[in-house]
């Protein structure tokens, strides 16, 4: 170990005692301090790579400090700032210990050599300028910008220095003790100095590669960084998996169907991983639309005339290029319902259609009247609780392929519509089965919890200007029954269905339209089997409203229950391009095509 002494001034009158004197002369180590007359500073301990022990002497305003310097390492440097009225600097830390840089604030130079300033409008001597102590003359080297320093032990290296007066401005010279007095003349710098200068510079280079890796690597570099994010990450992924990550809770009214279900749609079973980084029903509700593809579908379009004088419009996907269904008239045929503004071109539909154009099946979306661009031409729309367009569709591709597997599969408020449906018609129909995904099965408890501020903000109030926009444009049809001015007034769904929907079906009160809409009241009557993918946090059907001991009284009903998942949302995956939902779908239209029945 080498103790040097750093002065960090010729004003800092403070001599080294003669016990770090001897200390510096008996080390067993040498040590070479190299400081050049100008720029910025280097230095290395050279033997065996020991530690260098620096000591900041506190004198006039400097403090002292104990720091180790390492083989090949630079020294750190800091700025100088002026200390009350009379400008005197001292050093300050900028954040890593280290003395200050000679630059004064306010644009000022301190002149350490004459203990002047260089520029500003303070110029002159400060007060406590004076002659180089003689602790320190004849051995003392300019650190650049940044201070003196040499070690005691290397006395026989000198360097000249001229110091400035304490009040007359005399100019003294500093002497080497093996050299003869020369008076500084204003010769050209010597060799020995240009020498020096070019050490210094290397040395700056070095320092400011040195900060630059400090700043970027000092976080991670030294471990700690590296540890917090690993503890993160193993207490997070402990979390997810404990938490997160379950498996659905099937509940089915027989044990047959459930039977069925684990042997040919293994899916209801195995353990839903919802996406990592999203996987609260919010963002995976509103995450959905924008993450995941959109296949490219083309459709055949057919308008069917309805019994009131209105017309409907299909989408048809024939899939024509079928390999394992080659024959259009028993090519299995699905039926997709969207939900409450959606169409055909909804990315859940496109995704369904891809799926049954893999398993070789045919598909045909139901659009509600007036949504995909159709005219109306009866002041008629539609809504969950009529089902009188449906039927209308239903036999309408029935009776095209009579002799085909015919399944329907309905989203959101188009799930709601197929349950109602079927609760109304039981086993008189002309589907084999059907599924549903986030079907509201409680209207009330649907709209209270859209009515909270934050599900109001995100979802009810773009749901209601979709639902103003889509009867706009269908203005004149409706103004001989219906207030629109207060209909486009609405804030809410509630307030909608109030104003426009009850009342162009006939109802009383919104309550009673609500009371009729909720497919939980005609789920007992379902006659064909039917799987209901839900999620228990979506905010669009709460939890307390899926009728569960109801399904546990049907053995033709299964309900599959998520803990996460949203509104159709069910991502699932690092960065998902498909979700849980599309799974389910096919796994169970391929059961019951291939295996329905078993379930005879």
């Amino acid at each position: 170990m080498e103790r040097v002494l750093w002065k960090q001034d010729p004003c800092a009158v403070r001599a080294p005692t003669s016990t770090e004197q001897q200390q510096n002369q008996e080390s067993e180590h040498g040590t070479t301090v190299t400081f050049p007359r100008h720029g910025e500073s280097k230095a290395e301990c050279c033997g065996q790579g020991l530690a260098c022990t620096i000591k900041f002497f506190k004198s006039q305003g400097y403090e002292e400090r104990t720091g180790t310097f390492e083989k090949g390492k630079p020294l750190p440097e800091a700025s100088y700032q002026k200390k009350g009225k009379n400008k005197t600097p001292k050093p300050i830390n900028d954040g890593n210990g280290s003395p200050g840089l000679q630059d004064c604030p306010g644009g000022r130079t301190w002149n350490r050599r004459s203990g002047r300033f260089r520029s500003g409008r303070r110029r002159g001597r400060l007060p406590g300028a004076r002659a180089e102590p003689a602790a320190c003359r004849g051995r003392a080297t300019p650190l650049g910008s940044a201070g003196w320093l040499q070690p005691l032990s290397a006395r026989q290296e000198t360097l000249p220095r001229r110091a400035s007066g304490g009040g007359g401005g005399s100019r003294a010279r500093a002497r080497s003790p093996a050299a003869p007095s020369r008076r500084r003349t204003g010769r050209a710098p010597s060799r020995a100095g240009q020498q020096l200068t070019m050490d210094l510079r290397m040395l700056s280079r070095e320092l400011s590669l040195y900060l630059e890796h400090q700043v970027r690597v000092g976080f991670f570099g030294s471990g700690v960084g590296l540890s917090l994010i690993l503890g993160f990450s193993v207490a997070y992924a402990c979390y997810y998996l404990s938490s997160i990550a379950k498996k659905p809770q099937l509940v089915t009214g027989g044990e047959s169907f459930s039977r069925f279900l684990r042997d040919h749609c293994p899916v209801v079973t195995e353990t839903y991983y919802p996406t990592v980084w999203c996987w609260e029903s919010r963002g995976q509700t509103l995450l959905r639309p924008f993450i995941t593809s959109k296949p490219s579908v083309q459709y055949r379009n057919e308008l069917i005339k309805t019994a009131d004088g209105g017309q409907i419009l299909l989408d048809w996907f024939d899939n024509d290029h079928s390999q394992c269904y080659m024959d259009a008239n028993t090519r299995p045929t699905i039926l997709l319902l969207p939900g409450l503004t959606g169409t055909s071109k909804e990315s859940y539909i496109l995704h369904m259609i891809h799926l049954s154009k893999e398993l070789g099946y045919r598909c045909v979306v139901f659009n509600n009247r007036g949504m995909a661009g159709e005219d109306l031409l009866t002041p008629r729309t539609y809504c969950c609780a009529n089902t009188e367009d449906l039927e209308t569709a239903v036999h309408h591709v029935h009776s095209l392929y009579p002799a085909a597997p015919f399944l329907a599969a309905g989203v959101s408020m188009g799930g709601m519509l197929l349950l109602n449906y079927l609760g109304r018609i039981g086993s008189h129909t002309p589907l084999m089965a059907a599924a549903t995904f986030s079907v509201g099965w409680n209207v009330f408890a649907c709209s209270e919890s859209l009515e909270k501020p934050l599900n109001w903000l995100l979802f009810n109030y773009y749901l209601t200007t979709c639902l103003q926009s889509s009867v706009k444009k269908h203005r004149h049809m409706f103004v001989k029954q219906i207030d629109m001015d207060h209909v486009m007034k609405a804030k809410s769904i509630r307030e909608f269905d109030k104003r426009f929907t009850s009342v162009m079906f006939g109802y009383q009160t919104i309550d009673d339209y609500y009371t009729d809409a909720s497919p939980n009241r005609r789920l007992k009557s379902v006659g064909i089997p039917v799987l209901c993918l839900n999620s228990v946090d979506d905010v669009f059907s709460p939890s307390h409203g899926i009728p569960i001991e109801t399904a546990k009284q049907n053995p033709n009903v299964a309900l599959v229950l998520t803990s996460y998942g949203g509104h159709i949302g069910f991502l699932e995956g690092l960065w998902p391009r498909h979700t849980y939902m599309d799974r389910v779908f096919k796994q169970f239209m391929q059961a019951m095509v291939e295996h329905g029945h078993e379930l005879s």
